[in-house]
């Protein structure tokens, strides 16, 4: 038998591609998922109404890169893409991102002819920062913060004014601590080995490009073709994690819900006992844990204290998310996807969210503010109320957009520790986290945001990757599944 420790989107993904890669079927293994709470789909949450449709969580999807190629497969594949919502180059939430600066919204430059125009709150038109970069010596670092190394290259108002919000609207983190290569881990490289940004990317033109294998569905090459900016699911996004749910189901995974792990214990290489609060224990032959780290740090640190050590050392934020829906019969925002406020201007908010632009299906207007983040406690205290937040988003929301009107509706949620931080030397913290497992040959692999990115495309490919890593192990331990023992069933 195989566990798989979460229920979010990383153990949901991880059931799904050990079905796909016959896994189960082969060994002929059990697979048990465990999540905590009485439901799955991790921070992905929506409340829907014949109104409106609240995301307390993601809302957005990039179809960029491998991992979004990937997740439309895994979409298609699940019967969802007739329920996938596109937004196409020419909508306005593609084409309008803006700031808020000096009291002020601006829309950022977003086309190659912006590039050579001043645009505000930039005090240059943008080519200059290319020129900055071919000026500038080369750096020989280990890391970096994504802040500096932009403020190097490009120079100090690219890093405040289009760095700084972006971190703050991707992990609601602080750029002054996040690595460089969590977004930006090309165009690093690009500057250790090449001596600056242009300088590797011109080397680079001339590199041809490496297959990726990645057989691509109807979705994918529709996406592609129609150059998607981002997509949504139709009636919400937590659409998804249920379907990845039912999936599981109907293909014999024991789904347990409210089943909260207190204790990982390693027996040997190919046994595992995993004990609840209520006292009870059994017996797997592996694990993949899909839960934030400093959760299972607390699983180890009994028998594993120096992996739980560096597990903790993983920091995690906190953000509030106040939904707003407005019943009018006008609109009371300028069409775009919305705007992020950078840490500069010391705004009690991340940003706001034009939900009625970016998600189809909805009347009236619906706005998101996400607030505090990497500044959480420093804004709000310890023990803030909703209603609190609640008060300070309706303050900022009528400061910044002129909304006189009160809500309709309205939705609160704190998202305790709901994003892990990759702060400077991250990808180095992971890897000895997996040596130290490897080294000691513990069965238990890892998946989700605390290590390969924060995203859903960042989670799902994390999950595909580790499967297929654990492939050749599987076929050696031809493991037979194990039956929990008899003092300690799995209860429903």
């Amino acid at each position: 038998m195989a566990a798989i420790l979460g229920g979010g989107l990383g153990g949901l993904s991880t059931g799904y591609y050990l079905l796909k890669n016959n896994v189960l079927s082969n060994n002929n293994l059990k697979l048990l998922l465990l999540e905590a709470t009485n439901n799955c789909g991790g921070w992905i949450k929506t409340i829907k109404t014949k109104d409106y449709i609240f995301e307390q969580g993601p809302r957005t999807i990039r179809p960029k890169g491998l991992s979004g190629l990937n997740t439309l497969n895994m979409l298609q594949d699940l019967g969802l893409s007739e329920h996938v919502a596109p937004i196409k180059p020419d909508h306005p939430a593609a084409k309008n991102r803006l700031i808020y600066v000096n009291n002020t919204l601006h829309i950022l430059p977003s086309s190659l002819k912006s590039v050579f125009k001043k645009n505000e709150p930039f005090s240059k038109p943008l080519i200059y920062a290319l020129f900055n970069d071919i000026r500038q010596p080369p750096s020989e670092l280990e890391d970096d913060s994504i802040y500096n190394f932009v403020e190097r290259r490009f120079g100090k108002e690219v890093a405040d004014y289009g760095i700084a919000p972006m971190i703050c609207g991707i992990c609601a983190g602080d750029a002054r601590e996040i690595s460089v290569k969590f977004l930006m881990k090309t165009l690093f490289e690009w500057e250790q080995n090449h001596g600056g940004v242009m300088k590797g990317l011109m080397k680079s033109i001339f590199k041809s490009k490496t297959d990726n294998n990645l057989v691509l569905s109807d979705l994918a090459k529709r996406a592609q073709e129609e150059k998607w900016n981002v997509y949504t699911i139709k009636g919400g996004l937590e659409t998804f994690p249920t379907t990845l749910y039912e999936y599981l189901e109907d293909n014999e995974v024991a789904m347990k819900l409210n089943h909260r792990i207190s204790e990982i214990e390693f027996v040997d290489s190919g046994s595992v006992k995993l004990k609840r609060n209520d006292g009870d224990t059994f017996t797997v032959n592996h694990v993949y844990a899909s839960l934030p780290a400093f959760v299972l740090s607390d699983l180890v640190k009994k028998q594993h204290p120096e992996l739980a050590t560096t597990l903790k050392e993983i920091p995690f934020v906190t953000v509030g998310i106040v939904n707003l829906f407005f019943r009018t019969n006008k609109s009371l925002i300028t069409p775009a996807f919305g705007f992020l406020v950078p840490p500069i201007e010391n705004s009690s908010i991340l940003g706001v969210v034009f939900d009625s632009c970016c998600i189809p299906d909805q009347s009236g207007t619906v706005l998101t503010v996400m607030l505090g983040g990497r500044w959480f406690k420093e804004k709000f205290g310890e023990n803030v109320t909703e209603k609190v937040l609640l008060d300070i988003a309706l303050k900022e929301i009528k400061s910044i957009l002129n909304i006189e009107e009160e809500p309709t509706a309205t939705n609160v949620k704190i998202l305790d520790k709901c994003i892990p931080q990759y702060v400077i030397g991250h990808y180095e913290r992971v890897e000895k986290v997996r040596k130290y497992i490897q080294e000691n040959n513990l069965p238990i692999s890892l998946v989700g945001s605390s290590y390969d990115g924060v995203g859903i495309n960042d989670v799902i490919l994390s999950a595909k990757t580790q499967v297929e890593e654990d492939l050749p192990y599987f076929k050696k331990q031809s493991v037979v599944g194990v039956k929990p023992t008899e003092e300690t069933p799995i209860a429903p």
